[in-house]
């Protein structure tokens, strides 16, 4: 699905399941992400019309947490760790060899919406240092070869959908 197309039938079927219940909004704009992989703008007033609230209401819950995105981001999101055990192990070496990797800076989504490259705080897997995480998947103890072979193995995944 391009990212910049809104199936609106989806949506208002989103919203109506979570009209009715107190406290709606968070689960919804995660249903809402989980559709479509990201909040589309276009989605955040007809999520307030629905919940009774401001738009600037809803998007200032959907731009607070970190876990939303009102930008499409790649099928495959990676995170690279730059918690101290990570950085202390390496971790600046493995973010620089995956930008070169993706021709990525952090942030970016790949034009092909592939990859998405993002860093984080910390991804709570010290003993693993250094660390990134693809979606939901840990990789740890990076090295450069390690590193080229995870991409590898998404970057396969897309050929194989296609």
């Amino acid at each position: 699905m391009d990212p910049k197309e809104i199936d609106w039938n989806k949506l208002t079927a989103i919203i109506e399941k979570h009209r009715t219940q107190k406290w709606s909004l968070i689960p919804l704009l995660q249903e809402v992400q989980e559709v479509y992989g990201y909040i589309p703008p276009e989605a955040i007033e007809p999520i307030a019309e629905s919940l009774k609230m401001l738009p600037a209401q809803v998007q200032g819950v959907a731009t607070f947490y970190s876990g939303f995105s009102l930008k499409p981001k790649g099928k495959c999101v990676l995170k690279v760790c730059r918690g101290t055990a990570c950085h202390v192990k390496g971790s600046r070496s493995i973010l620089r060899h995956v930008k070169k990797e993706l021709h990525l800076e952090e942030g970016e989504t790949s034009e092909d919406y592939q990859f998405t490259l993002e860093t984080v705080a910390c991804l709570g897997a010290c003993f693993l240092a250094p660390t990134m995480m693809v979606n939901r998947e840990y990789y740890g103890k990076l090295n450069p070869t390690k590193v080229t072979s995870v991409l590898g193995q998404y970057s396969k995944n897309k050929e194989d959908d296609g």
